[in-house]
């Protein structure tokens, strides 16, 4: 009797599903834990494995076209057997990769896109941006692994895409020629823009690529420049002389530079094929100097014995302007949502090191790899949540989640920003095993080898600046935590001992909660667990 294949889901967030590759076609044998399909999902490209038998009678969607959950995909049966009256309840197709845009008609009417072409009918395959993080909205091309013309086979690396959270590879998913290429390298493309396509040598998608972007005629960008011209008090609006460069020939990234810097790319000279002006002929441009009208507005100050003489000085205004990187990108987006939503407040508390110093050298002289003090921290606040759930939460809207266990996000900085890998379960984890652990993150990190499954799911999150020397420092919630812990230096300074004024060593803690989720009763008691672990740090080890 035939079954049907329903679209499954994937990851807890997914509410569709792409069809990336079908493996097996109509009236194919298919087995038990046979590779059916890749599916994108909100979050990665998988393999789908069949838990049915039979041939393969039926596929709904084509490559390339998303499905809702639960939505019938294929169905399995006996050759030849009748399978019409499964599809009667099958939910429609809910939207190809790539949909047409709506093509705007103004003054200038855009070049109507030619009869309805698809990569099916041209027997080519269409590479999009994939969604390779959980917050990725655009990647940026890092380098090209082949080019124009080459031969490419399915499990060919064709891109390094550099997203908000790491380099990663773009799979071609396909056997062919690479026939285009639809951005340069360090050009940036949104997810499911295409990227490229691959097909059979010769074919042109000249069609195809018409039929995806409306083509209009550029419109005339009014430039505004304002030059003021100190002359006995009055300004000058000087805006007739900039000579329209929409037709220069440049890159998109030179031009949009050049917009972003006010330089007219008529007064930068290409380099590139053709006098063609790329990224680094703007970056380079250097304006020639211009000679400007100065007048010193000489007031004489009368006094009865003399005159004062101020000596002039001449002084230029300059700046650098850069291109913000995927990974600063998502880091304004994610912590001005956090500082913005999440009402937040503080509270600090001094810790006294001496016995976690002691603990710390003498640990150290046994253990398999060197412990820091922030490995000390990581551990006595995973346990001090066991005790605190209120501190380990999150808020969801119409409800709070109680996390249970301790994922510890560790904040890292690195080149380009900061990123937060994940010590999971860090309760139950020895010191040694945090901290080589953490050890290995910061490397990848640095090589930006981390992957998804390495920055997600945090219960809550330590940063330290203490290495810097900093005393005390408030941080912004990593969302969805509910809490956040910033991590002084360790300072020598007086403290009373058994009332005598004596050198001390001590670290200071600032939490900072979501008061959506902690109260300030909530938060002062976790802090008194953590201070008691920190300045008996044998407890950690019981």
């Amino acid at each position: 009797m035939a079954e049907v294949v329903r679209m499954p889901k994937m990851s807890d967030t997914m509410t569709e599903g792409v069809i990336a590759k079908w493996h097996k076609q109509v009236g194919d044998k298919v087995n038990s834990g046979d590779l059916v399909a890749e599916i994108e999902t909100d979050k990665a490209t998988m393999d789908f494995e069949s838990y049915q038998e039979g041939t393969l009678l039926y596929i709904g969607p084509k490559e390339g076209e998303a499905v809702a959950i639960d939505a019938i995909i294929a169905i399995l049966g006996e050759p030849g057997e009748d399978f019409q009256s499964l599809l009667s309840d099958a939910p429609q197709v809910v939207a190809e990769v790539e949909k047409k845009e709506e093509v705007s008609t103004s003054s200038d009417t855009a070049i109507a896109p030619q009869s309805d072409v698809t990569p099916e009918s041209l027997g080519v395959t269409v590479i999009t941006m994939p969604l390779l993080s959980d917050t990725m909205t655009e990647g940026v091309i890092a380098q090209w692994n082949f080019k124009v013309g080459d031969t490419i086979k399915s499990d060919d690396s064709i891109a390094d895409v550099e997203t908000d959270k790491a380099t990663m590879e773009v799979t071609a998913y396909a056997d062919g020629t690479l026939l285009y290429v639809g951005l340069e390298a360090g050009e940036a493309a949104k997810v499911n823009d295409i990227i490229a396509i691959v097909g059979p040598a010769g074919t042109d998608v000249t069609p195809l690529l018409n039929q995806k972007t409306a083509v209009t005629q550029p419109a005339a960008t009014e430039v505004k420049e304002e030059a003021k011209v100190e002359s006995g008090g009055s300004v000058e609006n000087k805006a007739s002389d900039v000579i329209d460069d929409s037709r220069v020939k440049a890159s998109p990234l030179a031009r949009k530079i050049a917009k972003d810097k006010g330089i007219n790319l008529n007064d930068v000279k290409g380099s590139a094929d053709g006098g063609r002006i790329v990224k680094k002929d703007v970056e380079s441009y250097a304006p020639a100097a211009k000679s400007a009208p100065v007048s010193a507005a000489s007031t004489a100050v009368a006094t009865e014995t003399k005159a004062i003489s101020l000596p002039s000085y001449v002084g230029e205004e300059r700046y650098t302007e850069v291109a913000v990187s995927q990974m600063r990108k998502t880091i304004a987006r994610r912590l001005g949502e956090s500082l913005f939503t999440a009402p937040h407040f503080y509270l600090t508390v001094s810790i006294d090191m001496e016995n976690a110093m002691l603990a710390r050298t003498q640990i150290n002289e046994v253990a398999p790899v060197k412990v820091s003090f922030n490995d000390i921290v990581v551990k006595a606040v995973a346990v001090a949540l066991k005790k605190h759930p209120a501190v380990n939460s999150s808020w969801k809207g119409d409800k709070i989640r109680f996390n249970e266990h301790t994922n510890i996000g560790v904040a890292m900085a690195v080149e380009d920003g900061l990123l937060v890998p994940v010590v999971r379960f860090a309760d139950g984890k020895s010191l040694s095993h945090i901290s080589a652990e953490v050890k290995d993150f910061a490397q990848k990190a640095k090589t930006k080898k981390l992957t998804p499954a390495d920055w997600e799911g945090s219960t809550f999150t330590v940063s330290n600046l203490g290495m810097f020397g900093i005393d005390e420092f408030t941080s912004i919630i990593n969302s969805p935590d509910g809490a956040i812990l910033s991590v002084g230096a360790i300072q020598q300074v007086p403290v009373v001992k058994n009332g005598a004024v004596v050198p001390g060593n001590v670290m200071k803690l600032t939490l900072g909660c979501d008061h959506r989720v902690v109260d300030g009763a909530n938060g002062a008691q976790f802090l008194q667990t953590l201070k008691a672990l920190l300045e008996n740090p044998v407890r950690l080890l019981a």
